[in-house]
């Protein structure tokens, strides 16, 4: 386990910590340094001056340098109180910077991630990475900075006066010193293994809260209110135990310091006493200045002792953080992306097969055009494929193989900033930001001025809602538009879309939350929307799609059928058997 973890700190995750902190953060730690440097010569100097400080108080040669010795003292400490003072707030400078950029750093990196990423990875994972990652990462550079420096330089001063002070007393107080280091060794082999378990039950606690928060409705409904306090009550009592004994294991190594340091202040007592054959004769001052830094030495020791202990059980979660900030995303764009050019908008698949997280394929050598300027319906039994040709036309998924083009140009040639502003989505399960109306639908574009965004508003028939609105479009909408009702949700994201004004639309389910009036009007919204824009709709609700341009029945990743509603309906194939079963009306 030592050889291992110091590996880790000479080539791995803890070295590259620690120079990448110093290299940002230099100027602040090294101001913390150089106090800490201070700290520990005046730690080491206050023990010294023990022996002036005794023998100006017994020896009556000495009376006359009171008022110095007095005011030596006086600097001393006064220097030590500084020193910890700019110690104490450019360290905690320099450990709130490591945070921020740790958080900046795991969030850009999350933010641009493939959307299959977040399919694997729960959010709780991902949450206790983020935060506890950079927590623990400020806490290990600070233990090692103010052991290596403060504590170690501390504890080398202290043993110079021993050792100059008491030479043979040192010696014999030292022979102790090993027993303390076998016994934290002996810690360190139970803390690892505790710190993994309790990192899973802290995510399991995050978890329990999400899943409470997004279905509390199921939960009341089901009458799941215990099962879920169990559920919450165990992960507690998890991380509650393991936290018990992390701090038991660390809590050993000051009762057993004490307790060697005790037997050690004993045996100088008895030995300075009783007298070492052949030892010169010790002054009062000098005992007093032994015993003092032998008793100072004990903190900065203990402190260094328990250093390997802070180590390990902040290990884990800075592994698990530089593992999200290494993983490779093969969602990447090219080194020299080019800009999708402005053009009708014409979306082809090009032998196309795609299967998720490499299993077997959803999408099978599929070839289809979308025309420019056209309205495509795609329908068929879900599973078949339609919403994994909308994920390969925003490229939250590469094609394993074959490739996806608009207007001619291969999807992973292009940036992924051009690629998404030519592409405007409403799904039906609608996303809205905790924030207000106004800001959720400038969004959409950054740009836009307020009248435009009303006006988009009121073309998807969500103004007048706006309005009835305790402050309009300034109201705050709730976590994901809590405060809203599904259609009011569906009708806001519908005006981001016609807020955007880009050149293709894709529409998932898009008026699957509205009532027949609502849906009513904001049909005539889209059609105003979609006029000379390539336009391709999702629906299992046929009566959706009947005015398209084309109709495509995608099952089982191929597109079996496709034409105008009259052709699909002479064919008598899929498309008129689903048909059939929406709209045949029941025999009289």
């Amino acid at each position: 386990m030592i050889r291992k973890t110091w590996a880790k700190w000479r080539s791995g995750y803890i070295g590259r910590l620690v120079g990448d902190s110093l290299r940002s953060q230099g100027w602040l730690y090294g101001i913390a340094m150089l106090a800490m440097l201070v700290v520990a010569a005046t730690t080491a100097g206050t023990a010294w001056m023990m022996e002036n400080i005794v023998n100006a108080m017994t020896t009556p040669e000495m009376k006359s340098q009171v008022h110095l010795i007095a005011l030596a003292v006086v600097g001393l400490f006064a220097a030590k109180a500084s020193a910890s003072y700019v110690q104490a707030v450019f360290l905690a400078r320099a450990g709130n910077r490591i945070i921020a950029i740790q958080q900046e750093k795991l969030y850009k990196k999350l933010v641009k991630r493939g959307v299959g990423y977040f399919a694997r990875y729960e959010s709780s994972n991902l949450l206790m990475r983020v935060t506890n990652g950079a927590q623990a990462a400020r806490r290990l550079v600070d233990v090692i900075v103010t052991s290596f420096v403060r504590d170690a330089f501390t504890l080398v001063g202290l043993v110079f006066v021993m050792l100059y002070q008491q030479p043979v007393l040192s010696v014999m107080f030292f022979l102790v010193g090993p027993i303390a280091l076998y016994s934290v060794r002996y810690l360190l082999k139970s803390v690892r293994s505790i710190m993994q378990g309790e990192l899973k039950a802290m995510a399991e606690i995050i978890k329990v809260l999400q899943e409470t928060s997004n279905g509390i409705k199921i939960i009341k409904v089901f009458a799941l209110e215990d099962r879920m306090e169990e559920r919450m009550k165990g992960a507690i009592t998890s991380v509650e135990n393991r936290a018990n004994s992390i701090a038991k294991l660390q809590s050993v190594a000051s009762p057993l310091m004490e307790f060697l340091a005790g037997l050690a202040v004993a045996g100088v007592l008895v030995v300075s006493t009783v007298g070492i054959a052949g030892s010169e004769p010790t002054s009062a001052g000098q005992l007093m200045s032994f015993i003092t830094a032998l008793l100072m030495a004990y903190e900065p020791a203990k402190r260094l002792s328990r250093m390997r202990v802070v180590i390990e059980t902040t290990l884990i979660p800075i592994e698990r953080m530089f593992e999200l900030l290494d993983e490779e995303d093969p969602m990447r764009e090219s080194p020299q992306p080019q800009e999708l050019r402005s053009g009708p908008g014409e979306v082809r698949l090009r032998n196309v097969t795609f299967g998720y997280s490499g299993g077997m394929p959803v999408i099978n050598g599929m070839n289809l055009t979308f025309e420019a300027g056209k309205t495509t319906a795609l329908v068929g039994q879900s599973g078949g494929g339609k919403s994994t040709i909308f994920g390969l036309i925003m490229r939250f998924y590469d094609p394993d193989q074959g490739y996806v083009e608009i207007d001619g140009q291969n999807l992973q040639d292009v940036s992924f900033a051009s690629l998404r502003r030519k592409i405007s989505y409403v799904g039906q399960d609608t996303f809205l930001f905790s924030a207000t109306v106004m800001e959720n639908l400038r969004y959409a574009r950054p740009d836009a001025t307020e009248d435009a965004i009303r006006d988009a508003a009121k073309a998807a028939h969500a103004h007048d809602f706006i309005m009835s609105l305790p402050k309009g479009y300034d109201t705050e909408v709730g976590e994901n538009g809590a405060f809203l009702s599904g259609g009011q949700k569906q009708r806001l994201a519908i005006a981001r879309a016609i807020l955007r004004k880009a050149e293709i639309l894709l529409l998932d389910e898009a008026t699957s939350a509205l009532d027949a009036e609502s849906e009513a009007l904001v049909k005539q919204a889209l059609d105003k929307l979609t006029e000379n824009v390539t336009t391709i709709v999702i629906a299992h609700r046929l009566s959706t799609v009947l005015e398209a341009d084309k109709i495509m029945v995608v099952q089982d990743g191929q597109v079996i059928e496709q034409g105008k509603l009259d052709e699909l309906m002479e064919q008598n194939g899929s498309f008129r058997r689903l048909f059939d079963q929406q709209f045949k009306t029941p025999a009289a």
